[in-house]
């Protein structure tokens, strides 16, 4: 057993980790990863700032979830307003993008994504740790890659882990209670592998009314077809039950921390996740090879809130009205085919097209109390109800392109067009039905150009410009009101954009793997809510941003290595009656180490 004991401040990230020798060739040339292109190549080829953590390294740490992995092993910024020990709907901020880091950071498995299309977090329970393989980071925009959201980069979580027989279980407990038991069963028959894992996650949480749970399964089937061919099924499910204690009451540095908010006593949430992902890949021919994967997943939530159905809630003037229940429902399916031609001394090229559709929904329902309360502050619907529905239907295109110049130096370069419908109604306790244009296509490009030098064996500088973007998460066509109660159509925004300017490299110095970058960007038609006004819009305002981050790994034994790196960003303002003033929620410096 394990003990864990964890404090993390948005300024500093500093935690420990042991590390086998074997992890520090991590960043050499034998490193293998599918991340840069779609298709695996060697991370000395790919003209961006990439880190693998490898299963070794997971299975060595302390860390019993998947965001504590990413912030002691990665170093990135992980934050949450009720995460607690389980880290439940963590938000990973890469790149700077603070308030919408949720809908900046792309999140895949498998090369499959996994955010959701609202504003609801990451269902990392529905990874069991022990199914995962190694998790690769991408640092900085890959649109032309992954479309949608892959503004401020990346993480792709691998879970094909290969053929070997491997039978496994292990438990953790730490602080308040808590308590995490992982398993995985694989084996080979002839050419079909067979993997099962699961994980249980249980706290009674360090503040009154945070206890939480969280149940995964994850079972995937692999069929070779001969060489690297092979074609595969991986059914998931998982639950999560947590309690939300909502804000702490009073001055900043006063109050009681572990005292729930009062109206948030006995308020908790519950989600339901499961689906299906797929993938097939096989070689037509010694030129061509063919890659499909596609998924369909399905989610469904329950919000409580016990408290508006009290007498209290309906004290005073104008009470605040909100739901005792709301039910979220949504699905997506994906679809996305690629062609790789290896032209050998020409070059390589990459054709693929993505198809995907998703909907979401909600329904909020009312207390009698809240009910009279709205009545009073106007609103139009008698008895009040909620409701909110909106679809989505994207297809892009794109062209992935890396061509020798010299025998050290590669131009990379792509493209990818990118078009959505969405389409929007819903019923609100103050405005009715009226959605005046619940309909709305939007178009989005993105595109790469790099020059990789690669003048030493395991040693590269790459220089690179990027235009990646995102659309709208499909809460942000809604606004609010002051008196709470229901959102308002607000309209279908449009996607905004960033440009990007990167150098960076990756360098052995002894037997030490040292990785960094530096990079400025400047974002256009930023998606910001206003607390002021109540709306979500596009900021007429460009966003500028610019950092450098940098990692290393040491062997010190054959044993032990050490390792640890930092960033330094910064996000403002570039003009307009904000100008160099800072975004929310963006640290300056995040530090890493580990030993």
């Amino acid at each position: 057993m394990k003990q864990q004991f964890s404090s993390k401040t948005l300024i500093a990230l500093l935690c420990g980790a042991v590390a086998t020798f074997n992890a520090a060739a991590q960043n050499s040339q034998s490193t293998v990863i599918v991340s840069g292109s779609r298709f695996e190549e060697n991370l000395n080829e790919v003209p961006a700032n990439v880190q693998v953590i490898t299963r070794e390294e997971i299975a060595e740490s302390t860390s019993t979830n998947i965001p504590d992995i990413l912030s002691q092993i990665g170093g990135l910024n992980i934050r949450s307003t009720a995460g607690g020990q389980l880290n439940l709907g963590a938000t990973v901020d890469m790149g700077g993008y603070g308030p919408t880091a949720k809908d900046t950071t792309l999140i895949l498995v498998d090369g499959q994504r996994i955010n959701p299309i609202d504003s609801s977090g990451i269902s990392w329970e529905s990874i069991p740790l022990d199914s995962i393989n190694r998790i690769e980071i991408l640092r900085g925009g890959a649109s032309v890659q992954y479309g949608n959201g892959a503004l401020g980069g990346v993480i792709n979580i691998i879970t094909n882990g290969g053929s070997k027989t491997l039978n496994q279980a292990s438990t953790s407990y730490g602080s308040f209670n808590t308590l995490v038991n992982n398993a995985i069963f694989r084996n080979t028959i002839d050419q079909t592998t067979v993997q099962l894992s699961a994980n249980t996650s249980n706290t009674n949480g360090w503040r009154q009314n945070s206890a939480a749970n969280a149940y995964s399964f994850d079972g995937k089937v692999t069929q070779s077809l001969g060489g690297k061919d092979n074609v595969y099924a991986d059914l998931f499910y998982s639950y999560s039950n947590q309690q939300m204690p909502g804000g702490t009451l009073g001055q900043v540095g006063q109050g009681n921390p572990q005292l729930a908010k009062f109206n948030n006593i006995g308020s908790g949430t519950t989600v339901d996740n499961s689906g299906i992902r797929m993938g097939l890949a096989k070689a037509l021919s010694d030129t061509f090879n063919l890659e499909v994967d596609s998924f369909y997943s399905a989610k469904t939530t329950f919000f409580t809130q016990p408290y508006y159905s009290t007498t209290a809630a309906g004290v005073g003037a104008f009470p605040t009205i909100s739901p005792s229940f709301t039910k979220y429902e949504g699905w997506q399916a994906n679809f996305s085919p690629r062609i790789k031609g290896d032209f050998g001394k020409f070059g390589t090229s990459i054709v693929g097209y993505e198809f995907n559709k998703a909907s979401q929904s909600s329904a909020a329902s009312y207390s009698s109390i809240m009910n009279q309360a709205a009545q009073a502050q106007g609103a139009v619907i008698n008895p009040i109800s909620s409701s909110a529905n909106a679809s989505l239907y994207n297809q892009s295109v794109y062209l992935i392109q890396r061509n020798p110049l010299t025998r050290v130096i590669d131009f990379a370069g792509g493209y990818r067009y990118q078009t959505q419908s969405a389409s929007a109604n819903g019923l609100s306790i103050w405005s009715g039905s009226a959605n005046p244009n619940p309909n709305q296509t939007y178009s989005a490009n993105a595109g790469d150009i790099a020059f990789n030098f690669k003048y030493l064996e395991g040693q590269r500088i790459y220089i690179k410009w990027n235009q990646s973007y995102r659309f709208p998460n499909v809460d942000e066509f809604w606004t609010w009101s002051s008196a709470g109660g229901s959102p308002s159509f607000g309209g279908i925004l449009k996607p905004q954009t960033a440009q990007t300017y990167e150098l960076g490299g990756n360098w052995q110095l002894l037997k030490t793997n040292l990785t960094a970058a530096v990079f400025s960007s400047v974002s256009q038609n930023e998606i910001l809510y206003n607390p002021a006004t109540y709306n979500n819009s596009n900021s007429p305002y460009n966003i500028n941003r610019t950092g450098a981050n940098l990692n290393f790994l040491s062997p010190v034994t054959s044993q032990l290595s050490i390792g640890g790196g930092g960033t330094v960003q910064n996000a403002f303002y570039a003009n307009g009656p904000y100008q160099n003033q800072a975004i929310a929620q963006v640290p300056n410096l995040l530090l890493n180490a580990r030993a």
